[in-house]
């Protein structure tokens, strides 16, 4: 074997020129996606095996990295990892250590789904039990970032259309691996909903990645919001977004400000409404006013009609139509015209010459006086 010309090296200095060559020759930062094949906790470090179907190379969190990461994947969860290669050079040893790592779309939306279907199961997530938001709210938690841009777009919507209503603000932070603290919020407001004067509470997080929302995809989290004693609204992400708090919330709305809109009237729609319930007001008592004064009218008018005065003219008017019909029809008119009144014994008008015989005693009245007469003779007109 003729090595004249080949480069010769111990170990270590092979390992060292390895080291150097991957120093000089690498990017000394890069992202790489994989899923996690192992995870294991040695030490206080994690160690994984990263795996994209064929290929596997083993990847390291450092303890003080650990403390620091918001997301701790699990075995099978897609990632995206940054980080640089680790060469030790006593035993030619290469790892990825990790500086940062993010769960892949993928991963986010497994663990949406898992999760979505057990609070299901559970009866947490059911159209039925979604409360009515107040019309007006008085007292209202807003648990958001803060300082953030959603927190300045909730404050001035708030202020634009309704600022009766009293915002209570209660930071929490909104990414990485925070469920546990936003739990301690909740908990702490479950306890002093009362005295606080709380009507709703409104949990939001403005715009991001799909991934940047997965804590609101939590299991214990989204638990504890579907039993809150009060109305819950969630603003979260964009518009296309959707989290398993978003389900199990009272109301889900859009954006942050969206849920402000939602949760809160607007003061010129009110404004507007009040005016035009004062309108109509005006109108129903004119028109009330107008249907009284009327009745008072027409009852007036009654009383006038049927005052005793008016029963008295009216009753003395008919008396008089009456005496005057009498005396229109009283036979002393007949009798003063030259007729008379025949009667018979027992002071019956005589109708008809059939009613007298020769002999009978007749009984003559005129308008001065009567006399009595004794019948003679009868004759019958012949054309009777």
């Amino acid at each position: 074997m003729n090595t004249e010309k080949v480069p010769s090296f111990s170990v270590g200095e092979l390992n060292r020129a390895i080291g150097n060559l991957l120093s000089r020759g690498f990017a000394p930062r890069f992202v790489v996606y994989a899923s996690v094949s192992k995870c294991q906790l040695k030490n206080g470090h994690l160690w994984l095996t990263l795996t994209d179907g064929t290929s596997s190379i083993t990847a390291v969190i450092w303890s003080s990295s650990l403390k620091k990461c918001d997301f701790y994947p699990k075995e099978e969860d897609g990632v995206q990892i940054l980080g640089k290669l680790n060469f030790w050079e006593n035993r030619a040893n290469l790892v990825v250590q990790v500086i940062d790592i993010k769960p892949t779309l993928s991963t986010v939306l497994r663990q949406f789904e898992v999760v979505r279907s057990l609070l299901f199961t559970e009866g947490l997530i059911d159209p039925a039990r979604h409360r009515i938001l107040p019309q007006y709210p008085k007292v209202v938690a807003i648990l958001t970032s803060v300082p953030s841009s959603a927190y300045a777009d909730i404050l001035r919507t708030a202020k634009d259309r309704w600022p009766l209503t009293k915002l209570l603000i209660f930071p929490i932070p909104v990414q990485g691996s925070v469920s546990e603290k936003i739990q301690v919020v909740l908990k702490n407001l479950a306890n002093s909903y009362v005295e606080l004067e709380l009507e709703v509470l409104v949990l939001a997080r403005g715009g991001g990645s799909r991934e940047d929302l997965i804590v609101f995809d939590d299991a214990d989290l989204c638990r504890q919001l579907a039993q809150f004693p009060i109305p819950t609204i969630t603003g979260i992400g964009h518009e296309d977004d959707l989290t398993v708090a978003d389900l199990v919330s009272d109301h889900r709305s859009a954006t942050p400000t969206a849920a402000i809109v939602d949760l809160l009237p607007n003061r010129l729609i009110e404004k507007n409404n009040c005016e035009q319930i004062s309108n109509r007001l005006n109108d129903y008592f004119d028109w009330s006013m107008e249907r009284k004064l009327k009745r008072i009218h027409e009852a007036r008018q009654k009383l006038i009609e049927y005052s005793p005065l008016q029963l008295i003219r009216r009753k003395r008017e008919l008396l008089v139509q009456k005496n005057y019909l009498l005396n229109a029809f009283s036979p002393n008119l007949l009798l003063k015209r030259g007729f008379c009144i025949v009667r018979n014994l027992l002071n019956q008008p005589i109708r008809s010459i059939k009613e007298i015989t020769i002999d009978n005693s007749l009984k003559i009245e005129f308008s001065d006086g009567y006399t009595e007469v004794s019948v003679k003779s009868v004759s019958l007109n012949q054309d009777k």
